[in-house]
């Protein structure tokens, strides 16, 4: 077990303490295992710009990117949280794609001054409400800490979303693996349950909950922080922009209100089932939870993948081995998402006003 795995927990006692004072800033989190990868060499923003969804090419040193690399149809195969010193970028992913996005990486350098490096080892990735980590690793004079773009729209990204989630001000810092216990100390104690719960209810996704190998940028609203819609040729750029503006994603991600009574959280896959007329509900399936938490404030939340042609309004009820919890939507990507051709333009950075 590598230190970043034993250092982390889901939680140390009290998780709704744990989530206030990590929503005040007083706590961090130690986030796990992390694939973190280096890329150097004089080429190597060209190069990633060439690779992944997001404008790279003129990012200045120590400024936050996210970027996903897609597969040739524009599904999700890694979401990077993305910095770049002046020297070298920083590319942190999910530990469990870390394997093959190397050797995918290394296979597509051919003429390009690049080398690319894994750092996994070295370094713990540790999260906060806030500014970051005073005591993040400083690599050729930028302290690297990566400033979360969500709930915002990035230059060149489209918000599908008119939603106002929860404060989601989350930085992640790297942290030398031998000096995250002293860091650690300097904070009051919060385990991942804590940061899922807040996260939930700031409607983010992340790959290792929400991504399956279905998944499009689109159904998430992911097109905000992650895709640029005018920069060049990526691999899966072709059905980025058709589902954009001729098509609709096929499902979208939703928040879920969820009846407290039963005392107990769904899991992660428990099917999601439309309430009809009558209060009749529908015998097929419409969707999975992908996540559920206890939020300190808002009760027992979710996040749930559903299929586009479920109404925004409809009353759902999720179904699991524990039993039956009615649902309320809030809507993160609505059904509308896509088919923007022909609409009218509108300032998407002040939340779809016209």
């Amino acid at each position: 077990m590598s230190a970043a795995e034993q250092n982390a927990k889901e939680h140390f006692g009290n998780p709704n303490i744990e989530q206030r004072n990590l929503a005040a800033g007083t706590a961090a989190v130690d986030l796990g295992a992390r694939g973190i990868i280096t890329v150097t060499g004089p080429d190597r923003l060209d190069w990633l710009h060439s690779l992944l969804s997001q404008n790279l090419k003129n990012l200045l040193p120590g400024v936050s990117a996210e970027a996903l690399l897609l597969d040739p149809n524009g599904h999700i195969e890694q979401v990077i949280h993305f910095l770049d010193d002046g020297e070298t970028s920083w590319l942190v992913i999910e530990a469990e794609g870390r394997k093959s996005f190397l050797a995918w990486l290394s296979k597509m350098i051919f003429r390009m001054k690049v080398e690319v490096a894994d750092r996994s080892s070295d370094f713990s990735v540790i999260g906060q409400i806030g500014a970051g980590i005073p005591h993040a690793y400083i690599s050729n004079g930028v302290a690297l800490i990566w400033q979360d773009p969500w709930p915002g729209v990035v230059t060149g990204g489209v918000r599908y979303s008119m939603a106002r989630p929860a404060k989601w001000q989350w930085t992640e810092s790297l942290v030398e693996v031998n000096k995250v216990e002293a860091v650690l100390a300097e904070y009051e104690k919060a385990g991942t349950m804590a940061y899922d719960a807040l996260r939930v209810a700031a409607h983010r996704p992340r790959q290792l909950t929400e991504v399956d190998t279905k998944a499009l940028p689109h159904e998430f609203d992911w097109m905000s922080t992650a895709v640029h819609m005018s920069k060049g040729c990526y691999r899966g750029q072709e059905t980025v922009a058709k589902v954009h503006n001729l098509g609709h994603p096929p499902r979208r991600l939703t928040f879920l209100h969820l009846d407290g009574s039963g005392h107990f959280l769904p899991s992660a896959g428990d099917e999601v089932f439309v309430v009809g007329e009558n209060g009749v509900v529908e015998e097929r399936s419409r969707g999975h939870v992908t996540i559920a938490a206890q939020h300190f404030e808002s009760g027992p939340i979710a996040l749930a993948l559903l299929s586009r042609s479920v109404p925004e309004d409809a009353p759902l009820v999720v179904r699991g081995e524990s039993g039956e919890i009615d649902a309320a939507q809030e809507v993160i990507v609505p059904a509308s998402a896509g088919k923007a051709a022909n609409l009218p333009k509108r300032n998407l950075l002040m939340g779809g006003k016209h």
